[in-house]
């Protein structure tokens, strides 16, 4: 019999979550409500009596001095009540904590503690309000499940709780044969139905290699005819679009008005070559673990990996984020025999907040992605003790199908553990396959093959996972302790595929293995074979331990409250085999496995396109600052930083943000005890892809490496990450100008190559999005081609980093480098409603001779502040350091360098790359223009005590405001 403890604040006590519902019902839904309050409800799946109930919501369920508890129904005086709570299965991190907790008290047994809250709600509204609140606000259909009353009814039923049971499945595990000898239309029917996302070509591979009479006797000896459901579904996951990047692998014939090429292998062409190329003595691992590895001293090494979780993200925004930080979190811990955490980063692409259109069938309002991105990414980082240092959020109306959420993380690891480097693993025949952490549920099943496909009507439910930070940062901190006292050989991430790919990756180094999935501790009975194989539950990491050290690690585990399982044997019989019991279930040869996948062969053709440029009259330049600050790309993230823990471990030194402005980039400490620092940045900047996907992404570099530069970065100890998000890149019904999407990512990568090389940035690691589109009915929404570059490098003494602030009056105000007129697809002219065609270009060559003089002035001690010239241009960077100084500034504008200018317009909005706003102070000036000596720049004017910004044309004054003014500007469009 469960029981139910409901808790709610005594009267008198203010009830934040309610105000804050309240606000965004009236705010978002546009509903009239006069006020809300909420009750937190735990129903516990136990026969407990009155003095336990008692025990719990006095030891563990209320807070006596603002709140009260009863096993009764506390809800009163309320028009309407909308109680909302999980659906069966899905991952109730409330819930989890609660049983445990409730265990330690009572010292007994509980089946389950399942969490939910009510919403009592005051206001003369309707069924059908209270209908689009739970829908629209307070519940994901996806997830949750939800009962709606009101006051007249509840009156009736006389304080009977609410009908939330708790729903116990009785499925009976099973597997399933599939015949693959049947028509091709059948085989696409299948790959459909099973959401494999395999092509014609790639279920013909199945087919035929099922049909060798080599796979028929071996399998015939262990008792297996047709491929089992367990084998199709490991060999759709491993061969996933998420998994295997067969876009990025594929062959293209590539051409444009130069000519055409055939590439073999985007990754190998561009990617990977450039870096081999570059070739720095302190590269680690790149390309070949869950995340790249460079050395940050003698002793230590750097271990960083960018992830993205875009489609979940679209379909439960909370679940989708938190389960794409936590997720990206394991992969620096995977990596070599794993790292400790020292950093997150997180960059998030979104439609308005302030759509105001009708939605598409089955997507989210963009400030309901938004507020769940955030909210799933703050809980997932600073519930696991990780600073979030570095981001930014880019709007576009094309992400309303498809947000796109990149989450970063970095770790340090010892060179040397135990006499051995770090960065390698070890597996040998007869180690032990241990699963650690959490439990396998139906939550994350499909995630791979899911994530390789557009977002439809069809797309499942059980794709997506929640995370639990709570949980992992248990399970982290034991993996560490075993890691330094040596107990196991080899680590992964149990991340895409689960099982199937992590334990799949891990036995190439062995040559086999065996997986027993009876004893695969579950969430829940009645999960089929396959579907505990490939669930993607979190909190999960795979380790290879051998048998003499397997009682003593098992024994650690439990004296630290972690889970570990053993669940096979990594062998050399160069097989993937998979029992259930005493039941043979899945026998693949390895080689098929990872390499049996077919090279997809694609054409991609390049056309320039032609954009209207718009014709400019007199343009008011303070009106025009002031929108621009006032912008969704440039204004204020604030709301969302201060919500982010970037001070845990101390290490902090530039933060997110400097005063009230916008850092460049991040500077931590992560040994500290001396004063190396890491530095982390990057750039992404889409909008230049709608003109060229070349400059768009050589742009992105260049806004990385200087925005790593401007806080005095080493520009010869800096390593990048690549990931790509891109659109439908296959020509199809669906997709008819897929070969010029392919195009666009063709140039893109081309970009890479040229870039990294020029400025010998290699990468280490990265990662590709395909498909991130949407398509229900008619309509389709596919968003721009996005690179986002991520950097992670060093600084060798942190109290030189500079910031990007003002300091004080008098100080000589400098411009570096050249503006040309490349207002194409810039902020100035979105604001006008156009794009455009004089796309900003990277002059790499001066840009890196300006850089490495850059990084030597700041060294010198002689630059006061930094700040780099990206989106809105040279007045905004202005007047974003002038107001995070607390300072005016006058600025000449005849005296910044210019290419063929005439109008102070663009002088002062175009978005030329590769420039910077420095100030020095007046007894440095000397010593710093002869560092700078070779190089663009200008002294343009000074920092002033009096609060103004102001512009002068020689005589005249063409832009005046007071930095109060502007500051306010940038700050309110997202001061909720």
């Amino acid at each position: 019999m469960a029981s139910r403890i409901e808790v709610g604040f005594k009267k008198g006590i203010k009830d934040a979550l309610g105000d804050s519902t309240r606000k965004r019902i009236v705010e978002d839904l546009h509903i009239n409500v006069e006020n809300v309050r909420t009750l937190d409800v735990y129903t516990i799946d136990a026969d407990i009596s009155n003095e336990q109930i008692k025990i719990l919501g006095e030891e563990l369920f209320a807070d006596p001095v603002i709140q009260e508890y009863s096993h009764k129904p506390l809800a009163e005086d309320f028009s309407w009540l909308i109680e909302v709570g999980f659906k069966p299965g899905v991952t109730d991190n409330v819930g989890a904590t609660a049983k445990k907790a409730s265990e330690d008290i009572l010292k007994t047994t509980i089946k389950g503690v399942y969490f939910s809250r009510q919403y009592l709600i005051n206001g003369k509204i309707t069924k059908e309000d209270a209908d689009k609140i739970a829908g629209g606000l307070l519940a994901n259909t996806l997830i949750e499940r939800w009962v709606i009353i009101n006051s007249k009814d509840w009156d009736k039923q006389k304080g009977v709780h609410l009908p939330l049971p708790i729903v116990k499945g009785k499925h009976k595990p099973a597997v399933v044969e599939l015949d693959l000898n049947i028509s091709d239309t059948k085989l696409k029917e299948l790959s459909t139905q099973r959401l494999l996302a395999l092509n014609h070509g790639e279920m013909i591979a199945l087919k035929e290699y099922f049909n060798t009479e080599k796979m028929r006797t071996q399998r015939k000896d262990l008792g297996l005819t047709l491929p089992t459901d367990v084998e199709i579904e490991v060999l759709a996951q491993t061969w996933s679009e998420h998994c295997k990047h067969k876009i990025f692998n594929s062959q293209i014939t590539y051409s444009d008005d130069k000519g055409s090429l055939v590439i073999n292998s985007l990754f190998n062409t561009f990617i990977k070559r450039a870096t081999k190329e570059i070739n720095k003595p302190w590269l680690v691992s790149v390309f070949t673990d869950n995340a790249g590895v460079i050395k940050f001293n003698d002793e230590y090494n750097l271990v960083m990996k960018v992830e993205t979780h875009n489609t979940p993200s679209a379909l439960d925004p909370y679940g989708g984020a938190i389960t794409g930080i936590v997720g990206v979190n394991r992969d620096p811990m995977g990596t070599g025999i794993g790292a400790r955490l020292i950093f997150n980063t997180d960059i998030f692409c979104f439609a308005s907040p302030f759509y105001d259109k009708e939605l598409p069938p089955r997507l989210l309002h963009p400030k309901r992605i938004f507020e769940g991105v955030r909210r799933g990414v703050e809980h997932g980082g600073n519930k696991s003790g990780i600073p979030t240092v570095n981001g930014c959020i880019v709007f576009d109306v094309r992400y309303l199908g498809k947000p796109l959420v990149y989450c970063g993380t970095g770790g340090i690891m010892p060179s040397m553990i135990n006499g051995k480097p770090s960065h390698l693993k070890e597996i040998h025949s007869g180690d032990l396959i241990v699963m650690t952490g959490g439990r396998i549920g139906k939550d994350g099943i499909h995630g791979a093959t899911f994530s390789s496909l557009q977002l439809d009507e069809d797309s499942p439910v059980t794709a997506v996972q929640i995370g639990d930070p709570i949980t992992q940062k248990k399970m982290l901190d034991f993996l560490l302790e075993a890691r330094d006292k040596g107990l196991y050989g080899s680590i992964t991430d149990n991340g895409a595929g689960g099982l199937s790919s992590s334990v799949g990756e891990m036995a190439q180094l062995s040559g086999g293995c065996l997986i027993e999935l009876d004893k695969c501790p579950l969430k829940y009975p009645g999960l089929d074979p396959w579907e505990i194989l490939v669930s993607e539950s979190q909190e999960r990491m795979t380790l290879a331990v051998s048998p003499e050290k397997i009682d003593e690690i098992l024994t650690l585990a439990k004296t630290r409250d972690v889970e570990a399982t053993v669940i096979g044997t990594f062998t050399d019989s160069g097989k993937f085999h998979v029992k259930y019991g005493d039941r043979n279930v899945a026998y693949l040869d390895m080689e098929f496995l990872h390499n049996g996948l077919p090279t997809m062969k694609l054409n991609a053709r390049w056309i320039q396109r032609k954009f209207e440029e718009p014709v400019l009259g007199v343009v008011d330049l303070t009106a025009a600052l002031k929108n621009l600050l006032s912008r969704l790309n440039i204004c204020s993230k604030e709301y969302v930083i201060r919500q982010y823990d970037h001070e845990v471990q101390a290490g902090s030194v530039i933060k997110p943000l400097t005063g009230d402005g916008p850092s460049d980039a991040a500077v931590i400490r992560p040994l500290l005890d001396n004063m190396e620092g890491v530095v982390v940045a990057n750039g992404i900047c889409p909008r230049y892809g709608d003109i060229d996907t070349y400059h768009m992404t050589a742009c992105a570099i260049d806004e990385a490496v200087r925005n790593h530069i401007a806080v005095g970065g080493s520009f010869d100890h800096l390593a990048g990450l690549d990931n790509f998000c891109w659109c439908d890149p296959e020509k199809s019904e669906k997709t008819p100008d897929g070969e010029y999407k392919l195009g666009q990512l063709v140039r893109a990568n081309m970009a890479l190559y040229d870039y990294t090389k020029a400025y010998g940035v290699p990468c280490i690691s990265g990662k590709d999005s395909m498909k991130n589109d949407y398509q229900i009915g008619g309509r389709k929404i596919s968003i721009p081609p996005t690179v986002l570059f991520s950097t992670i490098g060093k600084i060798e003494d942190v109290r030189k980093a500079v910031t990007m602030d003002v300091k004080h009056p008098d100080d000589r105000v400098y411009v570096l480098g050249i503006t040309k007129d490349e207002l194409g697809a810039s902020e100035y002219y979105a604001s006008l409603g156009f794009i455009g065609n004089d796309v900003p270009g990277v002059n790499a060559s001066s840009a890196r001779k300006l850089y490495i003089a850059l990084e030597k002035a700041i060294n010198s001690g002689v630059v006061a502040s930094c700040h780099d010239c990206s989106d809105g241009g040279l007045a905004v960077a202005l007047a974003e350091s002038a107001f995070s100084g607390d300072l005016g500034m006058t600025i000449e504008l005849t005296k910044v360098p210019v290419e063929n200018i005439k109008r102070s317009d663009t002088i002062l909005f175009s978005e030329s790359q590769s420039r910077f706003v420095v100030t020095v102070a007046p007894g440095n000036v000397k010593r710093f223009e002869a560092l700078m000596k070779g190089n663009v720049f200008a002294d343009v004017g000074a920092v002033t005590a009096r609060q103004e910004f102001t512009v002068m044309d020689g005589e005249k004054v063409v832009l005046s405001e007071g930095i109060d003014v502007l500051k306010d500007a940038w700050q309110k469009t997202l001061r909720w």
